[in-house]
């Protein structure tokens, strides 16, 4: 096959494995189309030289399971449909290669749980289908790291509840369908979505739903509640903007009991959609024309005659009968509540001044944030080994004892977070080795608690923002913190320095240290860290960038962000190193004049250079070309001379005045495709292109180990905002 094929169609073949390097001969593939081809394995490495492809097409196949890291490589893929396969199980890491993904089809599979983080890795998605399934789980952290999802389908499956935990992991998401669940019943504050705008809850078995049930999703203007089995409604308390509320298809009673919702209606505009089932005089009525004196109980005759039998309340609970969702019974400590159904227990704020006892045993959430524990003796967690998410945010927590958490064997996340604890004790985290997620910011900590780490080897995200740690050293984490981690976040502590070998022996991805005291960019400290993908630097008094900064993580860096530094100049070699797998960078809110050549970095999806009060002469023309010919909308303002102040860089035209004889354009601010013209083996599409993307192949990295299933990988916390 030609090498320089950029689509390629094996629709309706037998292809059954896709086995390692597959497509190596053919690198350009941008559109691939795999449907009905018998897969049933994509092997690892199946995909890895395929670094320019912008879709495949799996549907219609017979895979069923999804590996750890099945989609190495496709690291610009926009859209993966895998659609009418016999998917049952995700893998945790089967998408952290699709950084740039915006739509990902899993309908019409065979999936009953998604475990948490199931979608780790996917920075950019838009629209997650999980139609036509057999869900009827989704672990609290299933969708958490989806910062960019705004449209989600969970239609046609066997969800009974809503799964509000889960939901609110999920800050964008303005459209939502759920129709075609079980679900009989939402209760108080089941929608709690900030952005959600449009909502889909018909075809359901809705009996009943609380006047509160919307009141966390304030920006809603359309709720599709049609046949279900509805016969009252009340005024819907929360959302000022509803201007649909579709209820066709539900058995809606018209009597005076519907008066306060038309009233509701007419008050906010809020059209009704559907007819009244009852009375007969009623019968099909529609509920917009159906006017409030027609909604009529019974007189006041009859119902004193009926007082013994409640009178109007009789009627109205005749008419309407009880359909609140019947909670299961289980044993649960005072003053908390236990949900057994959704494995959920909650003492959030009750005061409690010990760790209370006696959860279900199957509890997997246990939220005890906001009470007053100061001080967690050794076991204060009995019975509780199938918990996985653990709160004590805001426990005024001092000290932890060595053991405390003995025999919570499944916990995976604990928050920590906004305590009093300055040290901790080197045997605190005995008996929790899956620990994953540690949250430990917003307490007092003056150094980097190494020692306590070393008893949990699968350790992949630790959070320490919000402390008082002012130097890392290499006693700090060397020997002490598990090869498994990942991500270190230690953004707002007091740090001047971080000193060589305090990264040693791990393999950081991402590492955030923006909000502390540094002067200047931790060079050699970063020598140490091989493998770092992502850097934050800023909000540091770092004034000068010098040479070859970022050189020693320039093989794997991808994102880097140094805004509002105070940063006076960077060295024209500040980025060298650094080429087509840099996707991120931004340096806004400094006080640059100028920059240095940023030709190299073909593969920027975000850039940043906003608020830098630039010098627009011609020494800024190599920066005009490079915007001129890189498909980014690049924001960049003059700050210098007066008279152009303010304006776009893209827009002046003093730069027409500069002599056009000191660097060849073809030679300044090009990338290299544009130089190589007499290349043959390339095709015409890419020598005319202005930005050249190259398969990104960093240097083998090591990998925690497999994980049993449902149990998460690291979670991306990544602001991927696009200029």
């Amino acid at each position: 096959m030609d090498e320089i094929t950029l689509r390629l169609d094996l629709r309706n073949n037998n292809l059954r494995v896709l086995s390692r390097g597959a497509f190596a001969h053919t690198p350009y593939l941008t559109h691939l189309n795999l449907q009905r081809c018998g897969i049933t394995t994509a092997k690892e490495g199946a995909f890895r030289t395929l670094g320019r492809l912008l879709s495949l097409n799996l549907a219609h196949n017979k895979i069923d399971v999804l590996y750890q890291e099945a989609f190495d490589g496709l690291s610009s893929l926009k859209e993966l449909h895998l659609d009418y396969n016999r998917i049952e199980e995700i893998q945790p890491g089967a998408f952290t290669q699709l950084g740039v993904l915006n739509l990902l089809g899993l309908t019409h599979n065979q999936l009953v749980y998604i475990p948490n983080m199931a979608f780790q890795g996917l920075q950019n998605i838009k629209w997650l289908r999980l139609s036509h399934n057999s869900l009827n789980n989704l672990a609290p952290e299933a969708f958490t790291g989806l910062f960019t999802l705004n449209r989600l389908s969970l239609d046609h499956n066997e969800l009974q509840f809503f799964p509000t935990q889960t939901m609110t992991r999920l800050p964008e998401v303005t459209r939502l369908d759920m129709s075609y669940n079980p679900m009989t019943y939402l209760g108080e504050e089941s929608v709690t979505m900030a952005k959600l705008t449009h909502l889909y809850l018909d075809h359901m078995s809705l009996q009943d739903l609380s006047d509160q049930a919307f009141s966390r999703a304030g920006l809603l203007s359309r709720v599709d509640l049609s046949h279900n089995q509805l016969r009252y409604l009340e005024p819907l308390s929360g959302p000022k903007k509803i201007t649909v509320l579709n209820l066709t298809g539900n058995p809606i009673y018209c009597n005076c009991f519907l008066r306060p919702l038309k009233r509701w209606a007419a008050a906010g505009g809020v059209k009704l959609l559907g007819a009244c089932a009852g009375p007969p005089h009623l019968s099909d009525e529609p509920l917009q024309a159906v006017t409030p004196p027609n909604l009529r109980c019974r007189s006041r005759a009859e119902a004193l005659t009926e007082e013994g039998e409640g009178g109007e309340e009789q009627e109205s609970r005749g008419a309407v009968p009880a359909t609140a969702r019947p909670k299961p019974t289980a044993r649960c400590p005072n003053n908390c509540q236990c949900d057994a159904e959704a494995h959920h227990a909650t003492c959030e704020g009750r005061g409690h001044t010990k760790v209370p006892r006696g959860f279900p045993s199957k509890t997997q959430l246990l939220d005890l944030r906001d009470n007053h524990f100061h001080f967690l003796p050794a076991s204060s967690f009995p019975g509780t080994s199938h918990v996985v998410s653990l709160h004590l945010e805001f426990c005024k927590i001092h000290e932890i004892e060595s053991g405390a958490f003995q025999g919570m064997k499944n916990l995976l996340y604990l928050y920590l977070s906004d305590n009093d604890l300055t040290s901790l004790d080197p045997r605190a985290f005995a008996g929790v080795p899956n620990l994953t997620y540690l949250h430990l910011e917003g307490n007092r900590f003056a150094k980097f608690p190494g020692s306590a780490l070393s008893l949990l080897p699968n350790l992949f995200v630790l959070h320490l923002e919000r402390n008082a740690i002012s130097r890392l050293e290499p006693a700090g984490l060397l020997s002490t913190v598990s090869p498994t981690l990942r991500e270190l976040y230690l953004s707002n502590n007091t740090m001047a320095s971080v000193a060589r070998g305090a990264l040693n022996s791990t393999f950081i991805e991402v590492l955030h240290l923006d909000s502390n005291q540094l002067t200047e960019v931790p060079t050699h400290a970063l020598s140490d860290a091989p493998h770092l993908e992502e850097l934050n630097l800023s909000r540091n008094s770092i004034r000068l960038v010098g040479p070859k900064a970022f050189q020693p993580i320039s093989r794997s860096l991808k994102r880097l962000y140094m805004d509002q530094m105070g940063t006076e100049k960077m060295s024209k070699d500040a980025l060298v190193g650094l080429g087509p797998g840099l996707r991120a960078l931004t340096v806004r809110g400094n006080q640059l004049k100028e920059l240095p050549d940023l030709s190299p970095l073909t593969g920027l999806e975000v850039v940043d250079l906003r608020d830098n009060p630039l010098l627009c002469d011609c020494a800024l023309l190599p920066l005009r070309r490079w915007m001129e010919n890189v498909r980014l909308e690049v924001a960049a303002t003059c700050g210098q001379p007066a008279e152009l102040r303010g304006q776009q860089v893209r827009d002046i035209h003093v730069f027409k005045a500069c002599p056009e004889s000191k660097t060849p354009p073809e030679e300044r601010n090009f990338p290299e495709p544009r130089r190589q013209k007499k290349k043959k083996s390339k095709p015409s599409a890419l020598k005319s292109s202005k930005v050249q993307i190259r398969p990104v192949n960093p240097k083998q990295r090591k990998h925690p180990k497999e994980r049993p299933h449902g149990q998460p990988v690291k979670a991306k916390t990544t602001k991927n905002k696009q200029t």
